[in-house]
């Protein structure tokens, strides 16, 4: 059966790229090193790694195996984290996995309003582009809470934040701008090239999914990685969705709510109960977050969403 301390010292092989250089920094010998990463493959049934004159390379054995090492040392150092938490201890790591949107709009507020009550509890910050990435990266335990949209699937907790809304986004003399009630039909919009997301992120599929509702085929003008990128480049270039919770209250430019409107759930969910510091972090976040901000214009009332991941 393999150890947690031989999962180290084969992750640390490759990350050092050498038995020498990990036998360093692990503060072991070289040949207790090897002695150990030999144990290991005999008890996983084969060789893990390559050995060259001047490098290690990992077999096909060890790429399969080398993310779960990853993922084992990774939860042994978060079962550490919460028994000292358990214990009273305030302070610690806590891991929180978001979507891009989320990082942008949803969390500084809350990130503040953290830091001022717990001084000496570190947030480390792990953000992904789509929804199925935060899942995956949950299941593989890289992070004590996920915020994001609502999984699929889950067996673990999921807290339900809010329903988040979109805007249209325009330049502040664009002729469609001047909407009485704060409104805008996509249709209106399908004659423009329109400012996009970049494939992989996952607001592009609610994009798509809301134009061919809409039964658009947009032109595209430009593609974004980034949520912040698109609210920008919507300002010159063509109309954009956004989040409306990324759009500041000083925003130069016009925010419409599309009619229908566009919706998503966001949620936040761990993989197992959660201890006392993340359900402290997760209250903040459902009292504190402001998944649709007051600044954004009130519409018409809501006629059904479109969820997207």
């Amino acid at each position: 059966m393999a150890t947690l301390r031989q999962l180290e010292y084969l992750v640390t092989v490759v990350d050092t790229g050498s038995f020498t250089r990990a036998a360093e920094q692990l503060h072991v010998t070289q040949p207790a090193l090897s002695h150990q990463v030999r144990a290991l493959e005999t008890a996983l049934g084969g060789p893990l790694l390559e050995r060259l004159p001047r490098a290690v390379r990992l077999t096909p054995l060890g790429r399969a195996v080398l993310p779960h090492a990853r993922a084992a040392l990774a939860e042994a150092a978060r079962l550490d984290a919460v028994a000292r938490r358990s214990a009273g201890l305030d302070e610690g790591e806590l891991e929180v996995a978001v979507v891009y949107s989320v990082s942008l709009g949803v969390l500084p507020p809350v990130l503040r309003t953290w830091r001022r009550g717990h001084p000496r509890v570190r947030i480390r910050l792990r953000e992904y582009p789509h929804t199925d990435d935060l899942q995956a990266a949950m299941a593989a335990g890289r992070a004590d809470l996920a915020v994001g949209p609502a999984p699929t699937g889950w067996e673990g907790p999921v807290r339900e934040l809010g329903v988040e809304e979109f805007a249209i986004v325009l330049p502040a003399d664009d002729p469609l701008a001047a909407s009485p009630d704060g409104t805008l039909a996509l249709g209106e919009l399908a004659d423009r090239a329109w400012v996009h997301y970049s494939p992989g992120n996952g607001l592009a599929d609610l994009v798509d999914r809301a134009w061919a509702e809409a039964g658009l085929r947009p032109r595209i003008a430009v593609r974004a990685e980034q949520t912040s990128a698109a609210l920008l480049l919507a300002a010159g270039l063509g109309p954009a969705l956004v989040p409306a919770n990324i759009i500041p209250p000083d925003f130069d430019g016009a925010a419409l709510r599309p009619d229908p409107p566009i919706q998503r759930t966001l949620t936040a969910y761990t993989r197992t109960r959660p201890d006392r510091l993340t359900t402290a972090f997760t209250d903040l976040l459902a009292r504190q977050a402001q998944v649709v901000p007051p600044h954004f214009p009130a519409g018409r009332p809501p006629a059904g969403p479109t969820a997207a991941p």
